[in-house]
């Protein structure tokens, strides 16, 4: 995996350099601090995504997950007038919540992530539109709350807040999948569920505990994004968000088949997507084709992996192949 994050360290620095090259203002202050704000913004659920399909799975509810848990904290706070903080809790607790039921249709009723997630997006979405009545929520003229602003917008020194929560949770999240025993069952649950199960793991539980964190970590970035946004329109706050997390995850090496990936690399995969997303802003190159890019990174990302896999193989199988020569019996010079 150190091989992988080595490689997309140096192609994060080459394309910062051309895109320094081709146009200066990349490197500007104004610059750099927009775009480690944008980082922080996706980068924080993407580590929640790359848990997700560390263990075989995919999570594909979280843009509309994010209109519903925004337009709700917005009623919070401006209609019923709750403690910002009590209302942040709330909406890490509900994103929690849903990760629970998403984890009881995968892992007791044995639904494919993929449906139950597909299902998770456009019913999410269906009941913030109509909580909403279709219309846009957003806070009152002059409403300000500065202390939650100060935290989730904020700067220092030119250095996001978001930016920052995200490197403090990269640094617990990269600390829980390296360096405890969860971790470790994390990869092995995603490499071979049944060879887990059989070992005297808990796969249920750990399977669970990756869609909780990972929509937790969704709850908590909602309540960036509706700071960031100031107002969300549920018909389309959030459309798409879970291929950034998801290309983020993959770019990092977290393996769609399962069982592979890290936190770092997930932090480097959020870093290019969104230099990606910057050279194409600097280069004129049309917004509409912003997807566009998106998909052939994911594209690309896959094949790369997908390559990566089949070397692997190739490499172990030349090696097994040298083991038998050496211990194949010797010829028979008398015969």
């Amino acid at each position: 995996m150190l091989k992988k994050d080595a490689s997309l360290l140096v192609l994060i620095l080459v394309i910062g350099v051309v895109t320094a090259y081709l146009n200066p203002r990349f490197i500007s202050p104004i610059n750099l601090s927009n775009t480690a704000n944008l980082i922080g913004l996706f980068g924080l659920y993407a580590i929640g995504a790359g848990f997700v399909i560390i263990t075989g799975g995919i999570d594909l509810s979280v843009g509309s997950l994010f209109a519903l848990l925004g337009v709700v904290f917005i009623d919070l706070l401006t209609r019923y007038q709750m403690n910002w903080g009590l209302a942040v809790a709330l909406m890490v607790l509900a994103g929690m919540a849903i990760g629970a039921i998403h984890a009881f249709l995968i892992v007791k009723m044995r639904l494919q992530p993929f449906i139950v997630t597909l299902c998770g997006l456009l019913l999410y979405r269906g009941i913030a539109r109509w909580y909403t009545d279709d219309g846009t929520a957003g806070f009152e003229f002059g409403q300000s709350f500065p202390s939650l602003e100060w935290i989730t917008t904020g700067r220092t020194y030119g250095v996001p807040h978001s930016f920052v929560v995200f490197i403090l949770v990269a640094i617990v999240m990269g600390i829980v999948l390296h360096g405890s025993v969860f971790g470790r069952y994390l990869c092995a649950v995603g490499k071979n569920e049944e060879a887990a199960r059989y070992s005297g793991i808990q796969t249920g539980l750990v399977i669970a505990a990756a869609y909780v964190i990972a929509s937790g970590l969704a709850g908590l970035s909602s309540v960036y994004f509706v700071m960031y946004t100031r107002s969300i329109s549920p018909a389309s706050h959030g459309n798409f968000y879970e291929l950034y997390g998801i290309a983020a995850a993959v770019l990092g090496g977290c393996s769609l088949r399962g069982g592979e990936g890290s936190v770092f690399g997930i932090v480097l995969g959020a870093i290019l997507l969104q230099i990606l997303q910057n050279l194409v802003n600097l280069l004129g190159i049309p917004s509409s084709l912003n997807f566009a890019v998106m998909g052939a990174v994911i594209l690309i990302g896959v094949l790369a992996d997908q390559q990566f896999v089949n070397y692997r193989q190739w490499l172990r199988g030349r090696r097994d192949d040298a083991a038998l020569a050496r211990n194949a019996p010797p010829k028979d010079a008398g015969a």
